[in-house]
Parts: structure tokens; C-alpha cells; sequence
């Protein structure tokens, strides 16, 4: 399953979407020059830039701890490319996520899909196909097949997940939706829910988390868990309230994430 043809366009996309241009973002970011521009640098909005998605010393294996650390274009743990980007409607035609998430984050009104078995769902209105990917981590620029993402293809309805490093291209557990409904003026002001592709419940949806009461210097270093989102999901295109934005209702700050693209200066 490949959607490399829409990569370029969908990281540009994530970045104009997260509330800044190209210029800025090329100033911003944490990935090494070996990396370079292509590089999706990732931060939470609770402790902002200085602290950056990083792969847990560096291994590139499956189950290695996905982490927060202090943002350096010197840490190839923290280079990160975005793999497969596309819709939610991309990845369940590839057969990656399940209709139900299809139902919940990848319709268009009237569309109709196969709940694959045997009879077909409808798509109802006030709904919307949403950006989906993969993080895909690069150490120094070398794709290594390892995405991050959750242990399982199907996550129970409530309870917490560790993140970690698996597979890429081969089920949910890789696939991250950007909430962006739930987001005043379309990622305006820079901070949106990621929600798991491997998500059961969709009025609290699981989401990427930093640890509620962790903090990146911490050791044992804090690992990011995909957690019940603590506010509402919004299925659909936004209803603006009377100042004219629809914000998150409820959200953490830990649940709330950003990026950029390119070299750190």
C-alpha cells in the first residue's frame, strides 16, 4: 500500500493546517540536516517546542518506546518522516482501518462503503474525510519500516495504550487521524487531537497523550500513551459558534499536538 504520491503534499498541508507557512516552519523544527526539510518535527501543546516526539535511545526496533525529549538537529531520535499520508478513506480502502472508523473519520455525505460483511453503510451527512498517516521514524534521514503507533490492530473502548515503534503499512496500529474538526478555524491556532487508527470508541476517542503528570526531564523518561480523549470528538464539518470557531470541548493540553517541517537553526 503506497499513497508516497500524495506525501509532499499532505506534510505541506499539516503544516499550513497547524497555523504556519513553509518559511516558518524551516526555523522551527528539530530534525537533523540529514533529515532535512522533509522531516515532520512533532511537539506537545502543554510543553511547546523546546520538547520534541524521540524515540527512546535511538533504537529502531518494534516496541521501543515513543517519548518527549529536549528538541536538538542533533538527535536523529528525533527525525520523523510522514509515511502513507492521505484520508481516513485512503487508508480503508487499503484495508488498514476498520469501517467503523471509516463511518466515524473517512465519509463524505452519501458516500456508500462495504461494512465488509455483506451489507453496505451510507455515509450520513455533517461528515468529513480526514487526514490520516504515518510518522515513520528516520534516523538521520534512513527510513527504517518502524511507524509509531500503538500495540494492538483494535484498542479496547476505554483504558490506556503505550506508544511505541511498529511496523509500517500493515494495520491500524500505525495510522494517526488529525482531529481537525475539533479545531477552531482549521488548525488556526496550531494544536489538534491525534486520534489512533486503532480507535473503538468515537465519543472519546483515544488520542496521543503526553502522561498527565509526567514531564520530559523525568527518569524514567514518560512514554506516550494513546488515551481516551478527555473532551469530545466532532463528527463532521464545524459548526461555528457565534464568535465564529468551534473549539475543542474539554481537551488536555497533553492531548493537544503540533508540528513542523525542517531544520532546526
Amino acid at each position: 500500500m503506497s499513497f508516497k504520491t500524495k506525501l509532499l503534499a499532505g506534510a505541506a498541508s499539516l503544516v499550513v493546517l497547524s497555523g504556519v507557512g513553509a518559511a516558518g516552519a524551516l526555523s522551527a523544527s528539530g530534525a537533523t540536516p540529514s533529515c532535512g526539510t522533509r522531516c515532520l518535527d512533532v511537539y506537545n501543546k502543554k510543553f511547546g517546542k523546546q520538547y520534541e516526539l524521540d524515540v527512546f535511545r535511538q533504537a529502531a526496533r518494534v516496541g521501543q518506546p515513543v517519548i518527549l525529549f529536549s528538541r536538538s538537529n542533533a538527535d536523529p531520535a528525533q527525525d520523523f518522516t510522514v509515511s502513507d499520508q492521505g484520508t481516513v478513506s485512503d487508508f480503508f480502502a487499503a484495508g488498514m482501518v476498520s469501517p467503523q472508523v471509516m463511518l466515524h473519520y473517512g465519509c463524505t455525505p452519501g458516500f456508500v462503503f462495504s461494512n465488509g460483511q455483506g451489507a453496505t453503510i451510507t455515509c450520513p451527512a455533517n461528515t468529513a474525510d480526514e487526514q490520516a498517516g504515518e510518522l515513520e521514524y528516520a534516523p538521520d534521514g534512513r527510513d527504517t519500516g518502524l511507524c509509531v503507533g500503538v500495540g494492538a490492530a483494535r484498542l479496547p473502548g476505554a483504558g490506556t495504550a503505550k506508544v511505541s515503534l511498529q511496523p509500517c503499512g500493515q494495520d491500524a496500529r500505525t495510522v494517526w487521524i488529525l482531529d481537525g474538526v475539533d479545531v477552531c478555524n482549521n488548525f488556526a491556532f496550531g494544536k489538534a487531537p491525534v486520534i489512533s487508527g486503532a480507535d473503538t470508541n468515537f465519543s472519546h476517542p483515544s488520542v496521543l497523550t503526553y502522561p498527565q503528570n509526567g514531564n520530559p526531564v523525568d527518569k524514567p523518561r514518560p512514554q506516550l500513551t494513546a488515551k481516551n480523549l478527555t473532551g469530545f470528538s466532532q463528527n463532521g464539518p464545524p459548526s461555528p459558534n457565534p464568535s465564529g470557531c468551534q473549539s475543542i470541548v474539554g481537551a488536555d493540553d497533553t492531548q493537544l499536538w503540533s508540528a513542523y517541517l525542517g531544520i532546526a537553526k
